[in-house]
């Protein structure tokens, strides 16, 4: 782990396959050709996506992008054409936009839960976790704020739901990491849910010994999953009884623990790290072993994108498979197939033309003084997890993209809607992390793909100069940020972004038949 980490600062090639060998040769990663799995996984390891998804056609009722795919270019921006917003197959059925929406939100039957973020949560009118009945999808309507600790500590991108046992659960986390205080939830009436745990987790003298920034469930709702990003450490909570949550396991997963996702009965974790994952074997969490053991079965690490986010389990004809997402290094979604623990195998890469090396100097170009990100994939949900056929992802400012996905080797957008830019509305948006972090002009994270595409020769800096690049601080919210997964009802999608809060938006043009079994699928 120490040697990837070095690796990734340091950058030489030389170390880098150092790296890689050194990771092959870790337990549990022996092989009958070990020089072949080494040159295989040095390939994998620096190869970068260079193709982008084919473009959407879109039909009647769109306002498309007028230039590259998941652009928002510095003369629309400036215009303020971007306020308008661009959709293609898609259209917004309604909203509610409060004072903007956390990092993520989520949802469960007729309702929907906005994020909570910190401190700006505390000053607008509607203090904490804000939760909406949809049962007007025209008219969402706040019914009740949740106000425990949790909820108005932050709720980062932890708050989640369990559709089968009808439970929301989020953590605190004040900025970036948060430690103590988890609440769980009873959603069977949506519009109202009801606190099960007013002891430990919820009492501010009885915190949990759990660190936080992002958390997901079991699939069978049984185990909350709590992960602090740094160092890498996570904690399993058993919710068997919502009343009484207790911490059953923590261990260290790795210098970096982020998202994660769950293979389908509960006993593979793909727990994300800097730019990549780690397969741990969970089945003893899972059966409620005495002195649960988490054994690492597999890793995969790339140069590709940074900040791993979450992956989301799918199967295609019985065949396991991950939709791991990269929030950072214009990454974008990797297919990765997990048939074998111990070596799990990209497959495919979905990008926008936005992200491809050779455009991101233009990426640099329109999102100066649009703050820390850039044009970034960030949660995605698929549309059932046996044979999917539909993906749809929030790309921060390249908005809501949803791909056709039913023949893994053919991935195509079919849809997108970036929604109206809330420009200069910085001091309404209390709840708005983007809001916030307005104060930042500059898209940092989008430095370690420029500096690989300068040395490239693929960097123009020319193009990267535009009217824009004077801003780099004080940032004037020209695009909205999409973080949360973009979740299935019907033909239609529930989705929170950061300026615009929760919004039903319904695909058009035939573009998208629901299956039959259509369950919508974030991964935990």
């Amino acid at each position: 782990m120490r040697s990837l980490t070095t690796m990734r600062r340091a950058r030489p090639l030389a170390l880098l396959t150092a790296g890689v060998v050194a990771a092959m040769m870790l337990p549990n990663s022996a092989s009958a050709d070990l020089q072949s799995d080494i040159t295989t996984a040095v390939q994998e390891f620096l190869d970068v996506g260079r193709t982008a998804a084919p473009r959407a056609d879109c039909g009647p009722g769109s306002l498309p992008e007028p230039g590259l795919q998941g652009d928002v270019p510095a003369a629309d921006r400036n215009s303020g054409r971007s306020t308008q917003g661009y959709r293609c197959n898609i259209s917004m059925v309604g909203n509610f936009a409060g004072r903007g929406a956390g990092i993520t939100s989520t949802s469960f039957e007729h309702c929907a839960y906005m994020g909570s973020f910190f401190p700006g949560d505390l000053i607008s009118e509607g203090r904490g976790v804000q939760v909406l009945d949809v049962s007007d999808p025209a008219d969402p309507r706040p019914t009740v704020t949740l106000t425990e600790p949790a909820m108005l500590a932050g709720t980062w991108e932890s708050l989640k739901v369990n559709t089968e046992r009808k439970l929301l659960v989020g953590t605190g986390v004040p900025v970036g990491e948060g430690v103590g205080y988890l609440s769980i939830y009873d959603i069977s009436d949506c519009a109202h849910p009801r606190l099960l745990n007013p002891g430990a987790g919820t009492n501010l003298l009885m915190p949990l010994p759990i660190t936080t920034h992002e958390g997901g469930f079991s699939p069978d709702g049984k185990t909350y999953w709590a992960s602090g990003i740094a160092p890498g450490f996570v904690s399993a909570v058993d919710i068997s009884d919502p009343s009484n949550p207790r911490v059953i396991w923590q261990g260290l997963t790795g210098i970096e623990a982020h998202g994660m996702g769950f293979s389908p009965d509960g006993t593979r974790m793909y727990i994300s790290a800097l730019s990549g994952f780690t397969v741990l074997d969970v089945g003893a969490v899972q059966r409620r072993e005495p002195d649960p053991q988490v054994q690492h079965l597999g890793r995969v690490f790339w140069t590709d994108g940074q900040a791993t986010q979450h992956s989301v389990p799918v199967t295609y004809d019985g065949k396991p498979y991950l939709y791991t997402v990269d929030e950072g290094g214009s990454g974008g979604v990797k297919l990765i197939d997990v048939s074998n623990d111990s070596a799990p195998k990209v497959t495919a890469k979905i990008k926008l033309e936005i992200n491809l090396p050779q455009h991101l100097d233009a990426s640099i170009g329109s999102s100066m003084g649009g703050s820390v990100f850039a044009y970034e994939s960030h949660y995605c949900a698929a549309d059932r997890p046996d044979n999917p056929t539909a993906l749809a992802c929030g790309w921060i400012s390249s908005g809501i993209r949803v791909f056709d996905i039913s023949d893994p080797r053919d991935i195509r957008e079919i849809a997108y809607f970036n929604p109206p830019a809330r420009t200069g509305r910085n001091l309404e948006m209390w709840n708005s992390p983007h809001a916030l972090a307005s104060i930042i002009g500059v898209p940092a994270i989008s430095a370690l793909p420029a500096a690989r595409a300068v040395l490239e020769g693929q960097f123009n800096p020319w193009d990267a100069l535009t009217q824009r690049t004077p801003n780099v601080a004080f940032g004037d919210m020209s695009t909205d940020w999409c973080f949360s997964p973009p979740e299935w009802r019907g033909d239609q999608l529930y989705v929170a972004c950061s300026d615009n809060g929760f919004m039903v938006l319904q695909l058009e043009n035939g573009v998208y038949t629901p299956p039959a079994d259509q369950r919508s699928t974030v991964g935990s």
